[in-house]
């Protein structure tokens, strides 16, 4: 894939701040500003094309806009580019994985190292739902590539899940500066504490946690499914529970989850090749919303051209 050039972005940028307008360019609605509030999430642009042919468009018109939430359009404030919003990622990797992830590593890395100048990288471990910390947010990638560390891999797995980490995860982005906010995940997915049942990771309470606690904070996930030793050796409904559930986090915040069967991939390389595509495609969105009512709101971003793709949370929990 061809490198996302600084012309590139600055004409992607030119042709998004170019889309909010005719939203404004509307018959004006009277807002009250005692029942209005904003809400920033994150969305990557990219075209269908991109991702079939691995080609990077050298210009995108995306047209316009539309936010929809609870299935009301709202009126968009702005779309802030990665020009002006540095990316801080936290990669996460289960530490009961079998050992096939030490063959991972390198690509890792070389990942890390890859990132724009200015990009802040965490790099932790989650064992037993527990996060263990290697680095701390750093500038300094080739700091943050050598924290990575071999996995002893095991023949027994707690089964505990990684949610309760990744919300714990989560929350270390607080005392970041705003910007962009993104998870690197690489896990299997299962949270045993609901049983082994066909449904079980999904039913997981710190899921619907991690999710939440994501949401609220603009932060998208990105997940590669890995196997412990338990889902390697468990049978196919515990494995596609955990696979779902996997999705589900990532599909929710507004990521993506790579899965490849249940032997996990044989390289990372082509995921890190999208994920390079969707991250350098990622912006801020800040819109107005006029749902002040506690709880879940759904929401729709898309694009009046049919060729342009755009992911984005599914929706988000107001308290």
């Amino acid at each position: 894939m061809r490198p996302f050039s600084a012309k590139r972005l600055i004409l992607l940028i030119l042709t998004l701040i170019a889309a909010s307008i005719p939203a404004f360019a509307q018959e004006p609605k009277p807002i009250d500003k005692q029942k209005v509030r904003t809400v920033t999430v994150p969305i990557s642009i990219f075209t269908i094309k991109e991702l079939k042919t691995d080609q990077a468009e050298e210009f995108i018109q995306a047209d316009r806009l539309v936010v929809k939430e609870d299935k009301e359009e709202q009126t968009i404030l702005s779309i802030r580019s990665v020009t002006n919003t540095p990316l801080a990622l936290q990669v996460l990797i289960q530490d009961d994985l079998t050992g096939n992830i030490n063959l991972q590593l390198a690509e890792i890395a070389s990942f890390i190292r890859g990132l724009p100048r200015g990009s802040r990288v965490m790099v932790a471990y989650i064992r037993g739902g527990s996060l263990l910390v290697r680095c701390k947010f750093t500038e300094d990638l080739e700091k943050a590539a050598r924290s990575l560390r071999v996995i002893a891999g095991s023949a027994t797995s707690t089964g505990n899940g990684p949610y309760s980490g990744v919300s714990d995860a989560v929350g270390r982005f607080d005392g970041l500066p705003a910007g962009r906010r993104a998870v690197f995940l690489v896990s299997d997915g299962l949270d045993a504490s609901q049983g082994l049942t066909g449904f079980g990771s999904l039913q997981s309470i710190e899921l619907d946690q991690a999710i939440i606690r994501s949401q609220r904070r603009g932060i998208a996930i990105y997940s590669i499914y890995s196997p412990t030793a338990l889902t390697q050796s468990g049978n196919s409904g515990t494995v596609a529970s955990a696979q779902a559930a996997l999705a589900k986090l990532s599909d929710e915040t507004g990521g993506r989850a790579f899965i490849s069967g249940s032997l996990g991939p044989v390289s990372f390389e082509p995921f890190f090749k999208d994920m390079t595509l969707l991250l350098s495609r990622q912006f801020a969105l800040t819109y107005l919303s006029t749902h002040m009512k506690k709880g879940y709101h759904k929401l729709e971003i898309t694009s009046t051209n049919p060729e342009v793709k755009i992911e984005h949370p599914k929706g988000y929990f107001y308290r």
